[in-house]
């Protein structure tokens, strides 16, 4: 019987059973399936890549005008970490490449780096930096891949607690430069 009549009104009583349980039951689905693509989606990272172009003597473009460096190049550079603190992180191991050996692949020939970054911002330093103070572009900091939320996917690093009486204030602190996108060597 699908329904029974009740004062002069049908009841779906074992009908409303069935529907009951098919409710919960695709509920149930949609409930796991929705938990298991959070559970098992990797965490979003941020690709590397940077392009270089300026007073440069190697190229990998069409136009032979930048080189851009893929996450795997990147990542094939040697990898060297500067531990120190930042007017904005505690104490931290930052990793990445050496500016230098950025400078060396490409065959850069001016004195200045121009820096920018995802949200157009620019600072000049000067490459004499480079071999001062070992500075490096971070991609991890503390062994976790830096994402734009956190000064990535580059953050330009300077070595400031073993330097901090050049290393130290508004002038120093602009040379911490992160979310770099692109250099252009002047």
């Amino acid at each position: 019987m699908l329904y029974k009549k009740c004062g002069g009104l049908r009841a779906f009583a074992p009908m409303s059973a069935l529907v009951t349980a098919l409710v919960t039951a695709l509920f149930t689905v949609f409930a796991l399936a929705f938990a298991s693509f959070g559970a098992s989606a990797a965490p979003l990272t941020t690709t590397l890549a940077l392009d270089v172009k300026g007073k440069i003597a190697k190229t990998n473009d069409d136009d032979h005008t930048v080189f851009h460096f893929s996450e795997a190049q990147l990542l094939a550079l040697p990898v060297h970490s500067i531990s120190t603190s930042t007017t904005w992180t505690a104490k931290s191991t930052f990793t990445g490449p050496l500016l230098a050996d950025i400078l060396k692949t490409v065959g850069a020939y001016g004195d200045q780096i121009e820096i920018h970054t995802l949200d157009d911002y620019t600072y000049t330093v000067p490459v004499s930096d480079t071999s001062r103070y070992g500075v490096i572009v971070a991609y991890s900091m503390n062994g976790k891949r830096l994402q734009v939320s956190d000064f990535g996917p580059l953050f330009l690093i300077y070595p400031r607690d073993q330097f901090p009486g050049e290393l130290a204030g508004a002038s120093a602190d602009a040379k911490f430069v992160w979310q770099i996108k692109a250099l252009i060597v002047k």
